[in-house]
C-alpha cells in the first residue's frame, strides 16, 4: 500500500494505491470528498451520502488526476460536481 499527500490548487488530497491482481484500487481523499477508480461502488457511496467521484481504467495516481469522472454520487451531484469534470477540478472544489 502507498499512501501520498498530493498538491492541487486549493489544497492537499491525500492518495492510496493498494496493488492487486489486475489492477491497483485508487482512492485520492480531500477535505469534503474523494475520487475513487472502478473498483469501488457508487451505489455504496450514496447509501453513505458520501461526495465521490469515480473514474476508471487508471493504473496510477498522474492518470487518476488527469482523468474525467466518469460517474458522481448524489451529494456530489447536489454541488453541482456531475460526471464529465476533471479529476484535479472536482477535487479542488472539495477542498
Amino acid at each position: 500500500m502507498k499512501i501520498k499527500k498530493i498538491k492541487l490548487e486549493n489544497g492537499q488530497v491525500i492518495g492510496s494505491f493498494i496493488e492487486l491482481n489486475n489492477a491497483p484500487l485508487i482512492v485520492l481523499q480531500a477535505k469534503k470528498g474523494y475520487v475513487m477508480c472502478g473498483y469501488l461502488n457508487m451505489n455504496t457511496a450514496n447509501k453513505l451520502g458520501d461526495i465521490a467521484g469515480r473514474v476508471s481504467g487508471v493504473k496510477t495516481f498522474e492518470e487518476a488526476l488527469d482523468s474525467i469522472i466518469v460517474e458522481a454520487s448524489e451529494n456530489a451531484k447536489k454541488m453541482s460536481l456531475h460526471e464529465g469534470k476533471k479529476t484535479k477540478e472536482f477535487l479542488n472544489l472539495l477542498m
